[in-house]
């Protein structure tokens, strides 16, 4: 790239932004690193103090330099939670990310265009030369990051703590930087070209030229071809497209570049082969038993792992996959194949339980809950509403995947869900009931919203299983169950549930386990993840035979659900929430508003509020 017209003198310069680059990417990691490390300090010290039984409340900071800490926590957890929703009908998907990762963003494009520009703008015979060649070298730069953060068994997120696809959409935007820095390279080029009448003359002289353009159009089809509509269309011909065009790309731009910049290409490559051939690795070791232990049932085969499906309601499918031999954490999933279903399609399906099995003849089994959509999960529900529970299905499945936090270093957690969304809050309200002495929780509110009582009755027979673990272990549990539409379907044996009219939530997470005053509701389809309606008919909510469950079926009231547990608690809280994009920036913007209201950790006493959002979406 600086190998003509006297610009190999400038190409240190450019060698060397190129080094600082990656200094910095490290120099975040390592400040991530750092920071992963203080959280592990002060989660063993919590659970310390839980164990010691002498200290209250185990999740305030108990030493100057952890409520230092804890202040900086409150005021980047405020900073980086809130976000805009677009609710624009048909234009929701243009819904921007969280102030946080608008700041990082931010940082990040600072230092890309600061090499961009510094020391290239300069009115003379090269301006336009320069200024192509050292885009060249921020382009072909940038590419390796690319490639890193696009990896299931990420080396970042297992550095910083956090899983691929928290990671991906940095992969994403740092790809549109990437397409805007080629077509900087390529335009100025092209401009200089052109303003001397050389572009016929450089195409036949530099065919390599060619297959720069080649890869800038590649660039330009993942970038359109990756936004939300298009990936909804067909996602399963997305993923296998994106990763043709991958692979495209690299050979395009090894045959582009010169030998010099070469060794990013190599770098990029060696992240790809890196990250296929562990999660190759990784799939033999799940899927392949070369002495399985046949006397245990049904379900010990050597290749693969026998599959159970039910169709419940017309849209929700529950798998249980048998004979797993591996651990998972509450908030992990995998990646499920049924050759069966679809021959070359791997989906990934959050574990819906925290803990192996004990009522299937193969003790360690999982299940997954998968909601009908198009494509694959269709085919997978037709077959088991067909099948029934007779028929049996090989199955291959590669993980977990995901690094969820600990759960049992918080006081007060609030978990928010909505419909299927449940698969993983569920597991991780199941995982604190099963933790002993080093569980730091008093407190769990759980609240599960859906439009049609079909897709959670799943969900709601587990949840009044746990109910009474609860109680065993010394758990306050409060439940709020809302149906918004069509006849509420609740688990038998749930108690007092409304059949006519409606029924009003709580507006406060206090009142759960109590009835509510009446309260003035009319019955309309509604959107679970809105707020509540305008009152005008007269209702009354309904409590279950447990005083600690509370049904409704309108919308419920999320600001005021999470406003009574974080004002009643005496340590830190921790919101959990997974549902759709409406759902999850409501409960950002409610938690970064709470937690600026009560000055938290700003000499009122006020404790952290820890936000943790997975989003479900194509």
């Amino acid at each position: 790239m600086d190998h003509s017209h006297g610009m190999s003198g400038f190409s240190a310069v450019n060698t060397d932004l190129a080094r600082r680059y990656w200094y910095t990417i490290a120099g975040f990691v390592g400040a991530l690193v750092l920071v992963r490390a203080v959280n592990f300090y002060k989660s063993q010290r919590r659970l310390r103090r839980r164990a010691a039984s002498s200290i209250k409340c185990p999740t305030k900071p108990s030493n100057q330099f952890l409520e230092l800490w804890a202040t900086l926590t409150a005021v980047v957890r405020e900073a980086s939670a809130p976000q805009l929703y677009i609710r624009l009908r048909g234009f929701s998907w243009l819904t921007p990310p969280p102030l946080g990762r608008i700041i990082a963003l931010l940082v990040y494009w600072i230092v890309i265009i600061y090499m961009m520009t510094t020391d290239v703008v300069i009115k003379d015979a090269f301006f336009w030369e320069r200024i192509g060649y050292r885009n060249a070298w921020v382009t072909i730069t940038q590419v390796p990051l690319l490639y890193l953060l696009a990896s299931k068994c990420s080396i970042i997120g297992f550095l910083v703590g956090t899983s691929h696809e928290r990671l991906n959409w940095l992969h994403r935007w740092v790809s549109r930087t990437v397409f805007v820095t080629a077509s900087v390279h390529g335009w100025h080029f092209y401009t200089d070209w052109a303003r001397a009448d050389f572009v016929e003359y450089q195409l036949k002289m530099q065919p390599s030229i060619k297959y720069g353009f080649g890869a800038w159009a590649i660039l330009l089809w993942t970038m359109v071809s990756g936004l939300v509509p298009f990936r909804r269309m067909s996602y399963e011909l997305f993923v296998l497209q994106h990763l043709l065009s991958a692979i495209i790309f690299l050979w395009l731009i090894y045959i582009h570049v010169p030998s010099s910049a070469v060794y990013n290409v190599w770098f990029a490559i060696a992240a790809l082969c890196f990250d296929r051939a562990c999660r190759m690795a990784l799939l033999l070791w799940q899927n392949i038993k070369l002495f399985p232990d046949k006397s245990r049932c049904k379900g010990g085969q050597r290749i693969g792992h026998q599959a159970q499906l039910k169709a419940v309601g017309d849209s929700i499918t529950v798998m249980t996959v048998k004979d797993v031999h591996f651990k998972w954490r509450a908030g992990q999933h995998l990646y499920l194949w049924v050759p069966r279903i679809g021959v070359a399609e791997a989906h990934p399906y959050t574990i819906a339980c925290a803990h192996q099995l004990p009522d299937t003849c193969i003790c360690n089994s999982i299940q997954l809950v998968v909601r009908k959509h198009g494509g694959f999960s269709r085919r997978l529900h037709d077959f088991a509403a067909k099948a029934g529970r007779k028929d049996h299905v090989t199955v291959f499945v590669s993980g977990p995947y995901g690094s969820p936090p600990r759960w049992d270093i918080y006081e007060t957690i609030i978990l928010i869900s909505a419909s299927t969304g449940a698969s993983f809050t569920l597991p991780i309200l199941e995982s604190l009931l099963q933790a002993r002495k080093t569980n730091c929780v008093k407190r769990i509110d759980f609240l599960l919203a859906a439009k049609q009582g079909d897709e959670i009755d799943f969900y709601v027979s587990r949840l009044h299983e746990l109910i009474d673990r609860a109680k065993e272990v010394g758990i306050e549990l409060g439940v709020h169950i809302a149906v918004t539409q069509g006849p509420a379907v609740f688990a038998k044996g749930s108690g007092n549930v409304p059949t006519v009219g409606a029924v009003s939530a709580s507006s406060s997470a206090t009142n759960l386990g109590k009835q509510a005053d009446e309260k003035i509701t009319e019955t309309q389809p509604a959107d679970i993840e809105q707020a509540a309606p305008v009152a005008r008919k007269r209702a009354s909510d309904a409590a279950s035979a447990d005083s600690h469950v509370l049904y409704s079926a309108v919308r419920p009231d999320v600001d005021g659900f999470i406003r009574g547990p974080v004002e009643a608690t005496g340590g830190e809280t921790s919101v959990v929430v997974c549902g759709g994009p409406s759902l999850v920036s409501r409960v950002r913007n409610c938690v970064a508003a709470l937690s600026d209201e009560r000055a938290v950790h700003k000499g009122t006493g006020a404790q952290g509020i820890h936000l943790y959002a997975e989003e479900y979406s194509f």
